[in-house]
């Protein structure tokens, strides 16, 4: 059978040892404002965007397996980690260009892009804004497809939510916290598959600086009804694209049926269900994760981005969009009272 430009005979890896100082946090000075960010390895460029209140730490056991063979960056985002925290525009598009200008100054100028929660939404966004520069997009337990949400965030998008943070951090909450999800585990509930992530979460919001960046960014994509911000209306874009979704299928943050919505409308993308996993499947199970992203990269080729098709594309809008109300349809237009940004 002759080879398709999506699926190449795998070649053999080239495997180097990435040296320690390799995975340190290093910092760029972008518009005024302090970017963190850790780069290892050679090879064609790998960029991994982490999630809400997250930062590029959550990829530390990852990161050198996947540098021996690629040039591996992972940004904290503005208002993140080691980054500064300013009062500032927090929305994927925001953060998108932002992800552009690190990469310009790191000499990258095309990269594949795996992006988790909120960090698939980034990166959904930057192959939108960005195509010529997007080689292939894995997307991990993504937001941005449906409107449903963990109940939790959609309060911390609620006035108030500052008092609510804070509150976590008085002495004795810990502790309460910690039993309760302890019992979760127990009840084998699927929030107790991603407690003990999320309340890292809360953690690394130590300060008033690191909790309203937080707040400012989840309000940009979040409010009392669930998610704001959805890719569906332009999915179709992706056509040509590599495109690979990884979920867990006891997300208790963003649910597994969106998995399931977002393969349906991006044309040739491939779904990998991570089973008992939460909505960190990275840490359930990261040698699967590591040889799931190694195997599409090797096996894929980049995208071949052309403006003229780009063009026809636009033109041509999105499948089935003329046709009577569906399943489909309905969910569409639910996307389409959320903002298209």
């Amino acid at each position: 059978m002759a080879d398709t430009p999506q699926h190449r005979p795998a070649r053999a890896p080239r495997l180097r040892r990435v040296g320690d100082g390799e995975l340190q946090v290093r910092h760029r000075v972008l518009h005024g404002y302090r970017r963190a960010f850790r780069m290892a390895g050679e090879g064609p460029a790998l960029v991994l965007i982490h999630g809400i209140g997250d930062s590029s730490a959550t990829w530390a056991e990852l990161i050198p397996d996947l540098a021996r063979t690629h040039t591996v960056i992972a940004p904290d985002l503005l208002g993140h980690g080691a980054s500064d925290k300013p009062r500032a525009d927090y929305s994927v598009a925001a953060y998108a260009n932002g992800l552009r200008d690190l990469l310009s100054t790191l000499g990258i100028e095309s990269a594949t892009l795996v992006g988790h929660s909120l960090g698939g939404g980034v990166a959904m966004q930057f192959a939108y804004q960005f195509p010529e520069r997007t080689e292939r997009l894995i997307l991990v337990s993504a937001g941005g497809v449906g409107r449903e949400v963990n109940p939790g965030l959609r309060l911390v998008s609620l006035p108030g939510a500052h008092l609510a943070l804070s509150a976590l951090r008085l002495p004795g909450m810990r502790l309460q916290v910690g039993l309760a999800v302890r019992l979760m585990r127990l009840l084998d509930a699927d929030l107790g598959q991603d407690a003990p992530e999320l309340l890292t979460l809360v953690d690394a919001l130590p300060d008033e600086t690191s909790r309203n960046a937080f707040i400012r960014t989840l309000r940009a994509v979040v409010d009392w009804r669930g998610q704001v911000v959805t890719m569906l209306d332009r999915c179709y874009l992706t056509e040509g694209m590599p495109t690979m979704l990884l979920w867990g299928d006891r997300d208790s943050v963003v649910p597994v049926r969106h998995a399931y919505g977002a393969h349906e409308a991006m044309p040739g993308s491939r779904l990998e269900i991570f089973e008992g996993a939460g909505h960190f499947p990275f840490h359930t199970d990261p040698a699967r994760f590591r040889s799931l992203v190694e195997e599409f990269t090797r096996t894929t080729a980049p995208a071949d981005w052309s403006r003229d098709r780009w063009r026809g594309l636009l033109r041509e809008g999105r499948p089935g969009a003329g046709a009577s109300p569906a399943a489909g349809e309905r969910n569409l237009k639910e996307a389409s009272e959320r903002s298209a940004t």
